[in-house]
């Protein structure tokens, strides 16, 4: 029996305006982010930056038109894979390759984020095309607060 794996290269996306960053970790067959951040709000929007830059070439994307996403979770581990979620289905399911993400992020009984994504129809060639993500998972999943948010969560490719 021939076993084939496959290994994603560390990438390591800094921004040293904001300091913030994400981190793709080699492993077979899935992708694991690590996101590092100041604050709740910039965590999530670093998660949905690692999905869509997985997915495409982002720098490709125009701003042509916006989509809204509402997510909400009983906690950060289910905001955070309902979110995860909803950035997926919107590249992969609806076709739409995002630029930018902008979000608001509530807590009252529940957490709760609402955002609005900026780009276009996906074009496969245009948007250089790398991976279909099939789904975030619990897997390895943490959320850390402190001085700055760290986030670690696996996606299934």
């Amino acid at each position: 029996m021939c076993v084939k794996k496959w290994f994603l290269s560390i990438n390591i996306r800094y921004n040293p305006k904001n300091q913030l960053s994400y981190k793709l970790l080699d492993h077979a067959t899935d992708a694991i982010i690590e996101v590092t951040a100041s604050d709740l709000p910039e965590s999530f929007v670093i998660a949905a930056n690692s999905v869509i830059e997985t997915t495409l070439d982002r720098d490709t994307v125009e701003e042509k038109e916006e989509m809204e996403i509402r997510v909400k979770g009983k906690d950060l581990r289910y905001l955070l894979f309902n979110w995860l979620e909803a950035v997926i289905y919107q590249l992969i399911t609806d076709g739409f390759a995002i630029k930018r993400i902008t979000l608001d992020l509530k807590k009252n009984e529940e957490y709760e984020i609402t955002a609005t994504s900026y780009g276009e129809p996906i074009d496969l060639k245009k948007h250089n095309f790398k991976v279909e993500i099939k789904a975030p998972t619990f897997h390895e999943m943490e959320i850390l607060e402190g001085k700055e948010v760290k986030m670690k969560f696996l996606l299934d490719l």
